[in-house]
């Protein structure tokens, strides 16, 4: 288990507390034509959010890492932002998607750097985190009317 690993495996434990919390605005906040569908969906996000969240800090601690568990920690390492409270209903959808991006950076510098270490297990975790967001982020571009890039 390399310190890099465990770096960008915290990464993605901020990051998914950060989004986990940003789901939640944008499903407490959505207005517009799509209440419904959105409602709906920034609830499933969030949801996924927290298991994201959890395995990937249950599998640092299987490692013998510490996963960073404070807001100051998780706002400071993650690569999404929060919420600014201000977005209409396609820009919620389009910062998702925007965010679904970097994370998919992350997670394939974490998958990387963990077949680097031999560490298939943390590789395959990773692996299935990027393929469930990557289905998400298509859905949301076909929502938004886009092509996926």
């Amino acid at each position: 288990m390399s310190a890099d690993l465990i770096k960008e495996m915290n990464t993605q434990v901020s990051t998914w507390s950060v989004m986990y919390t940003k789901l939640h605005n944008y499903h407490w906040y959505i207005k517009g034509h799509h209440f419904f569908t959105l409602h709906a969906k920034f609830e499933e996000l969030y949801n996924e959010a927290t298991l994201h969240m959890d395995e990937i800090a249950e599998r640092i601690l299987t490692l013998g890492g510490n996963p960073v568990a404070t807001l100051k920690e998780h706002l400071e390492q993650s690569v999404v932002k929060e919420a600014t409270g201000k977005e209409k209903e396609d820009e919620m959808v389009k910062a998702v998607v925007n965010d679904f991006n970097m994370i998919m950076k992350s997670l394939k510098k974490g998958m990387d750097l963990a077949a680097k270490d031999g560490d298939d297990m943390t590789e395959d975790i990773l692996n299935a985190t990027y393929q469930s967001i990557e289905k998400h982020q298509w859905m949301l571009n076909a929502f938004l009317g886009e092509d996926n890039k």
